[in-house]
């Protein structure tokens, strides 16, 4: 199946002919990697401004966590967390791609009241709140659609699998065919590392990755210093970077189109890297590869140092 490279977002388009970076901007205190919280506007603009400068072109603002056995929060709390970052992000960085990691529709309608169009990034494929597929369909919104089982505190229970690739190409084949029947057009699809699947499942997932693509979606995985990389090594989320950047590389060999990550600069450079390779298989001569022949942005964001105020 041909894959649509190409997301509307309120008229911009989002180019994934080549992969592209989405940053993480935790609003929650009790996100499993501690580096990555955030908690007040300054913070926001900082953790914006950083996500820019590194590469991103996504911004990916989430206030409620997802993590294994994570708490359970109110709308009025994940609303309020996510309100003041996205006014932050929105009057700093106005032509930025911002995507908001809810399975609420109530969330999705009042922030597009207020700020106009983003990207929708729901852990439940709409499984949770069964407002959230026509009310994305209304607003003509893009739509990233996750696999899991169960919820957050219970998707542990359900890790059971015959092939987690065959399965799971099933599932979002099948997904993406009612998805547009309900009036959602720009679809990206996210197998859900971490989420109701073991450390074994994760990597079986890794490797069948590319089965995927028969979805005929772009693709957009989330490995980000999670506990398939620490657990089995044995250390913590803060000491496993190398381990996403290997993860990251195999999932660009398998298709992958977006990397959701917390490392921004470091999966920028993954993927120039990854495209230098491809273009060489093309062109054996290419010379002095260029960040913008990896099809990556420059930084948009001038530092005060490239501004010439510190020397």
């Amino acid at each position: 199946m041909i894959k649509n490279t190409l997301i509307n977002c309120g008229g911009r388009l989002l180019d994934l002919s080549s992969p592209k970076v989405m940053g993480i901007m935790n609003l929650t205190p009790d996100s499993f990697y501690a580096g990555s919280r955030i908690q007040t506007e300054k913070e926001a603009i900082i953790r914006a401004e950083n996500i820019l400068n590194e590469g991103g072109t996504i911004i990916d603002l989430g206030a409620y966590s997802s993590r294994p056995g994570a708490e359970h929060i109110s709308f009025d709390e994940e609303f309020a967390r996510l309100r003041q970052a996205m006014e932050a992000v929105c009057r700093h960085f106005p032509q930025t791609f911002i995507s908001i990691d809810t399975f609420r529709a109530e969330i999705v309608r009042r922030l597009y009241d207020e700020f106009g169009a983003f990207i929708v990034n729901d852990i439940s494929a709409g499984e949770f709140d069964h407002e959230m597929i026509p009310e994305v369909a209304r607003l003509k919104l893009p739509y990233i659609a996750m696999h899991m089982r169960g919820t957050p505190q219970t998707m542990q229970l359900y890790t059971e699998y015959g092939n987690i690739g065959d399965e799971l190409t099933q599932y979002f084949v099948t997904k993406v065919e009612a998805l547009r029947k309900a009036g959602i057009i720009d679809l990206i699809i996210d197998p859900g590392f971490g989420f109701a699947k073991t450390i074994e499942n994760n990597y079986q997932l890794l490797a069948q990755l590319a089965d995927l693509r028969l979805a005929g979606c772009p693709i957009l995985v989330g490995m980000s210093r999670k506990s398939m990389f620490y657990k089995p090594l044995e250390t913590t989320a803060d000491k496993v970077l190398a381990a996403t950047i290997a993860a990251n590389t195999i999932a660009l060999q398998n298709g992958a189109d977006i990397l959701r990550v917390h490392d921004v600069k470091e999966a920028t450079q993954t993927i120039a890297v990854w495209r230098w390779s491809q273009d060489c298989k093309k062109e054996p001569r290419l010379q002095e590869p260029r960040m913008q022949e990896s099809g990556l942005q420059e930084p948009r964001i001038r530092t005060a140092t490239q501004a010439g105020l510190i020397i």
